[in-house]
Protein backbone atom coordinates (compact mmCIF):
# COMPACT_ATOMS: atom_id res chain seq x y z
CA UNK A 1 0.00 0.00 0.00
CA UNK A 2 2.73 2.35 0.73
CA UNK A 3 4.38 1.76 -2.29
CA UNK A 4 1.06 2.56 -4.35
CA UNK A 5 1.23 5.96 -2.74
CA UNK A 6 4.58 6.81 -3.18
CA UNK A 7 4.47 5.71 -7.04
CA UNK A 8 0.88 7.70 -7.26
CA UNK A 9 2.99 10.66 -6.07
CA UNK A 10 5.80 10.16 -7.92
CA UNK A 11 3.34 10.15 -11.17
CA UNK A 12 1.57 13.29 -10.09
CA UNK A 13 5.23 15.39 -9.41
CA UNK A 14 6.26 14.34 -13.20
CA UNK A 15 3.00 15.35 -15.25
CA UNK A 16 3.55 18.80 -12.70
CA UNK A 17 6.76 19.22 -14.12
CA UNK A 18 6.19 17.80 -17.59
CA UNK A 19 3.05 20.56 -17.65
CA UNK A 20 5.61 23.67 -16.01
CA UNK A 21 8.33 22.39 -18.96
CA UNK A 22 6.04 22.99 -21.55
CA UNK A 23 4.72 26.12 -20.39
CA UNK A 24 7.94 27.58 -19.87
CA UNK A 25 9.23 26.48 -23.89
CA UNK A 26 5.82 28.19 -25.09
CA UNK A 27 6.71 31.20 -23.38
CA UNK A 28 10.31 31.01 -24.45
CA UNK A 29 8.89 30.19 -28.05
CA UNK A 30 6.34 33.56 -27.29
CA UNK A 31 9.37 36.03 -26.95
CA UNK A 32 11.23 34.96 -29.64
CA UNK A 33 8.53 35.73 -32.16
CA UNK A 34 7.83 38.98 -30.26
CA UNK A 35 11.77 39.86 -30.89
CA UNK A 36 11.30 38.85 -34.39
CA UNK A 37 8.43 40.67 -35.10
CA UNK A 38 9.69 43.95 -33.75
CA UNK A 39 13.37 43.72 -35.87
CA UNK A 40 11.24 43.24 -38.81
CA UNK A 41 9.42 46.14 -38.20
CA UNK A 42 12.37 47.73 -37.58
CA UNK A 43 13.88 46.93 -40.96
CA UNK A 44 10.64 47.77 -42.87
CA UNK A 45 11.24 50.94 -41.31
CA UNK A 46 14.51 51.51 -42.81
CA UNK A 47 13.51 50.15 -46.25
CA UNK A 48 10.84 52.69 -46.04
CA UNK A 49 13.02 55.58 -45.55
CA UNK A 50 15.57 54.47 -47.80
CA UNK A 51 12.76 54.00 -50.81
CA UNK A 52 11.45 57.43 -49.31
CA UNK A 53 15.17 59.06 -49.84
CA UNK A 54 15.27 57.60 -53.13
CA UNK A 55 11.98 58.78 -54.69
CA UNK A 56 12.51 62.65 -56.20
CA UNK A 57 9.05 63.84 -55.06
CA UNK A 58 9.49 62.74 -51.85
CA UNK A 59 13.39 62.98 -50.71
CA UNK A 60 14.92 65.92 -48.80
CA UNK A 61 18.20 64.89 -51.01
CA UNK A 62 19.51 67.77 -53.72
CA UNK A 63 19.40 65.95 -56.79
CA UNK A 64 23.58 65.92 -57.02
CA UNK A 65 23.21 63.62 -53.84
CA UNK A 66 20.32 61.53 -54.91
CA UNK A 67 21.54 60.20 -58.21
CA UNK A 68 24.01 58.26 -56.40
CA UNK A 69 22.06 57.50 -53.27
CA UNK A 70 22.38 54.50 -52.00
CA UNK A 71 20.58 54.03 -48.32
CA UNK A 72 21.26 55.75 -45.86
CA UNK A 73 23.41 54.55 -42.53
CA UNK A 74 21.59 53.17 -39.44
CA UNK A 75 22.68 51.24 -36.80
CA UNK A 76 22.10 47.54 -35.97
CA UNK A 77 18.83 47.07 -35.35
CA UNK A 78 18.44 46.32 -31.12
CA UNK A 79 15.72 45.58 -29.36
CA UNK A 80 17.27 47.37 -26.65
CA UNK A 81 16.36 50.59 -27.70
CA UNK A 82 12.82 50.43 -27.61
CA UNK A 83 11.11 50.95 -24.61
CA UNK A 84 7.93 51.34 -22.55
CA UNK A 85 7.46 55.27 -21.03
CA UNK A 86 5.04 55.69 -18.71
CA UNK A 87 3.46 58.84 -20.14
CA UNK A 88 2.26 61.38 -17.58
CA UNK A 89 -0.35 63.59 -19.68
CA UNK A 90 0.31 67.90 -18.68
CA UNK A 91 -3.34 69.19 -19.88
CA UNK A 92 -2.51 72.46 -18.17
CA UNK A 93 0.75 72.88 -20.03
CA UNK A 94 0.58 76.49 -21.84
CA UNK A 95 2.11 76.71 -25.91
CA UNK A 96 4.57 78.26 -26.97
CA UNK A 97 6.71 78.93 -29.90
CA UNK A 98 9.17 76.56 -30.75
CA UNK A 99 12.31 77.94 -32.91
CA UNK A 100 13.59 76.65 -35.88
CA UNK A 101 16.62 76.47 -37.91
CA UNK A 102 15.01 79.26 -40.33
CA UNK A 103 14.18 81.94 -38.04
CA UNK A 104 10.63 80.86 -38.00
CA UNK A 105 8.56 79.58 -35.03
CA UNK A 106 5.91 77.20 -34.48
CA UNK A 107 3.49 76.55 -32.11
CA UNK A 108 3.75 73.75 -29.58
CA UNK A 109 2.59 72.15 -26.20
CA UNK A 110 4.33 69.78 -24.09
CA UNK A 111 1.48 67.13 -24.43
CA UNK A 112 3.07 64.88 -21.61
CA UNK A 113 6.68 63.98 -19.89
CA UNK A 114 7.72 60.37 -21.23
CA UNK A 115 9.63 58.79 -18.08
CA UNK A 116 11.37 55.52 -18.72
CA UNK A 117 14.41 53.25 -18.25
CA UNK A 118 17.46 52.50 -20.72
CA UNK A 119 20.17 50.49 -19.85
CA UNK A 120 19.61 50.69 -16.65
CA UNK A 121 18.99 54.58 -15.94
CA UNK A 122 16.07 56.33 -15.85
CA UNK A 123 15.01 59.27 -18.36
CA UNK A 124 12.46 61.44 -18.99
CA UNK A 125 11.54 63.40 -22.17
CA UNK A 126 8.77 65.94 -23.37
CA UNK A 127 7.22 64.92 -25.96
CA UNK A 128 5.42 67.82 -27.84
CA UNK A 129 1.78 68.34 -30.14
CA UNK A 130 1.75 70.96 -32.72
CA UNK A 131 -1.21 73.52 -31.80
CA UNK A 132 -1.88 73.38 -35.55
CA UNK A 133 -1.04 70.00 -36.85
CA UNK A 134 -3.74 68.65 -34.12
CA UNK A 135 -6.63 70.35 -36.05
CA UNK A 136 -5.99 68.24 -38.99
CA UNK A 137 -7.70 65.11 -39.15
CA UNK A 138 -4.95 63.44 -40.61
CA UNK A 139 -2.49 64.57 -37.78
CA UNK A 140 -5.07 64.66 -34.61
CA UNK A 141 -3.08 62.10 -33.03
CA UNK A 142 0.55 62.90 -33.99
CA UNK A 143 3.18 63.28 -31.29
CA UNK A 144 6.50 64.68 -31.75
CA UNK A 145 9.71 63.89 -29.97
CA UNK A 146 13.16 65.65 -30.57
CA UNK A 147 15.94 64.71 -28.88
CA UNK A 148 19.34 64.92 -28.49
CA UNK A 149 22.23 62.72 -27.24
CA UNK A 150 26.29 61.66 -26.47
CA UNK A 151 26.49 60.70 -30.43
CA UNK A 152 25.22 64.19 -31.37
CA UNK A 153 27.92 65.97 -33.71
CA UNK A 154 29.58 62.52 -34.04
CA UNK A 155 28.00 59.54 -34.83
CA UNK A 156 24.60 61.08 -35.53
CA UNK A 157 23.72 64.81 -36.82
CA UNK A 158 24.65 67.53 -34.54
CA UNK A 159 21.04 69.33 -34.20
CA UNK A 160 19.63 66.32 -32.74
CA UNK A 161 17.26 63.60 -34.48
CA UNK A 162 12.92 63.40 -34.48
CA UNK A 163 10.74 60.34 -33.46
CA UNK A 164 7.18 60.42 -34.64
CA UNK A 165 4.59 59.11 -32.07
CA UNK A 166 0.87 58.28 -31.71
CA UNK A 167 -1.13 58.97 -28.92
CA UNK A 168 -1.73 56.13 -26.87
CA UNK A 169 -5.16 54.93 -25.50
CA UNK A 170 -3.62 54.37 -22.15
CA UNK A 171 -0.66 55.65 -20.22
CA UNK A 172 1.91 53.82 -21.83
CA UNK A 173 3.42 55.26 -24.65
CA UNK A 174 6.15 52.36 -26.41
CA UNK A 175 9.50 54.90 -27.78
CA UNK A 176 11.36 53.28 -30.53
CA UNK A 177 15.03 54.65 -31.02
CA UNK A 178 15.56 52.33 -33.79
CA UNK A 179 13.04 54.47 -35.64
CA UNK A 180 15.12 57.86 -34.59
CA UNK A 181 16.08 60.09 -38.25
CA UNK A 182 17.19 63.03 -38.88
CA UNK A 183 15.90 66.34 -39.49
CA UNK A 184 15.54 67.35 -43.45
CA UNK A 185 17.73 70.14 -42.95
CA UNK A 186 20.34 67.58 -41.74
CA UNK A 187 20.10 66.72 -45.63
CA UNK A 188 19.29 69.93 -47.11
CA UNK A 189 19.32 73.88 -45.98
CA UNK A 190 16.18 74.67 -47.95
CA UNK A 191 14.64 72.97 -44.87
CA UNK A 192 12.56 74.30 -42.01
CA UNK A 193 13.49 72.14 -38.87
CA UNK A 194 12.31 72.46 -35.18
CA UNK A 195 15.54 73.29 -33.06
CA UNK A 196 15.83 70.66 -30.21
CA UNK A 197 15.06 72.13 -27.02
CA UNK A 198 17.76 71.80 -24.28
CA UNK A 199 15.44 69.68 -21.97
CA UNK A 200 15.31 66.50 -24.23
CA UNK A 201 19.29 65.97 -24.00
CA UNK A 202 19.84 62.24 -22.77
CA UNK A 203 23.39 62.01 -21.31
CA UNK A 204 24.37 59.02 -23.07
CA UNK A 205 24.75 57.40 -26.43
CA UNK A 206 21.63 56.49 -28.39
CA UNK A 207 23.32 53.81 -30.55
CA UNK A 208 19.89 53.17 -32.25
CA UNK A 209 18.36 54.96 -35.85
CA UNK A 210 19.78 57.09 -38.63
CA UNK A 211 23.34 58.04 -38.13
CA UNK A 212 24.99 60.94 -39.98
CA UNK A 213 24.96 61.60 -43.33
CA UNK A 214 27.91 61.25 -45.63
CA UNK A 215 27.05 61.90 -49.13
CA UNK A 216 28.97 59.79 -51.79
Amino acid sequence: MIRFWFLLMFFFVFISCADKKKYHVRNAESVMINSSEKLQSILEFQQKMNSSFKNPETSPLPDRYRKNFEGLDFFNADTTYRVEAKLVRTPDAIPFMMPTTTGEKSEEVVYGIAHFSLLGKTYELEIYQSSELRLQEEYMDYLFLPFLDDTNGEETYGGGRYIDLTIPKGDILVIDFNRAYNPYCAYNKKYSCPIVPRNNNLPLKVMAGVKNFVPN
